[in-house]
């Protein structure tokens, strides 16, 4: 091996320890498929082959067991309640905001790798769905119950207070729909404008009321963009307090 292929060996094995030492410090277990556990990091627009060498399909994976893993969390915490109130728990968890917010705290934005390719390129969700790759690495390497252990215990527990989360109510289009209804008013929610990116799309959503626009909000789906500009219809009716 020549001098320069020997120190690019020694930088790439650095990277390399450097990022087991950082799996080991959020998982509290050292990676056995490693490999796993490089593509959960490792966004399309850099891998060699988008099917095997990305997050893609782990991120698949890992929506499935997350979200099974939180529904039968909620599902034995709260023994008495309705199958929309678990629904509607599990979504304040799971949805991509709180996803991306949890990789950036778990230092996610310093081992992900991508490249910015053009314009219509957004990493606004790459964190959230690199975490859920990672939990797709974790359950092939470690098996269900170590995945279900990691999710409940370095994940949820640390990071979510589920007392909050229910007593909060953050669906501001059910506040909105609810008082349009009170005060015999024609409400509407529309998209009025939809960027696509590589992998996603971004969504901007307008509410109307009695034909006038009132509130505008932007989110990765539809549900989301219609969410933020309901908040943003409620503020401004002050149904709810900045």
């Amino acid at each position: 091996m020549s001098i320069i292929g020997a120190f690019a060996f020694f930088l790439k094995s650095g990277r390399d320890k450097d990022l087991i030492k950082s799996i080991k410090n959020i998982t509290g277990f050292r990676p056995g498929n490693f490999i796993l556990y490089k593509n959960a990091l490792r966004h399309p627009s850099v891998a060699k082959d988008n099917i095997t060498d990305s997050y893609e399909r782990l991120e698949y994976l890992g929506d499935a067991v997350l979200g099974t893993v939180v529904a039968e969390l909620l599902f034995k915490k709260y023994p008495y309640k309705s199958e929309g109130f678990l629904t509607e728990i599990r979504a304040r968890i799971v949805n991509r905001e709180e996803l991306n917010k949890l990789g950036l705290k778990l230092g996610f934005n310093k081992m992900v790798t991508y490249q910015v390719q053009n314009n219509n390129f957004s990493h606004k969700s790459i964190y959230g769905d690199s975490l859920e790759a990672f939990i797709g690495a974790v359950y092939l390497d470690k098996g269900f119950y170590q995945c279900k252990k990691f999710i409940i215990g370095k994940l949820i527990t640390p990071h979510f207070d589920l007392d909050e989360i229910v007593a909060s109510n953050k669906n501001f289009k059910s506040i909105l729909i609810e008082w349009a209804q009170k005060e015999s008013m024609d409400i509407r929610f529309v998209i009025i404008n939809e960027v696509s990116g590589k992998n996603h799309k971004e969504f901007t959503a307008e509410v109307q009321i009695d034909g006038e626009p009132i509130g505008h909000g932007e989110g990765l789906s539809k549900k989301k963009a219609e969410q933020a500009a309901a908040e943003k219809a409620c503020l401004q009716l002050k149904l709810i307090s900045a």
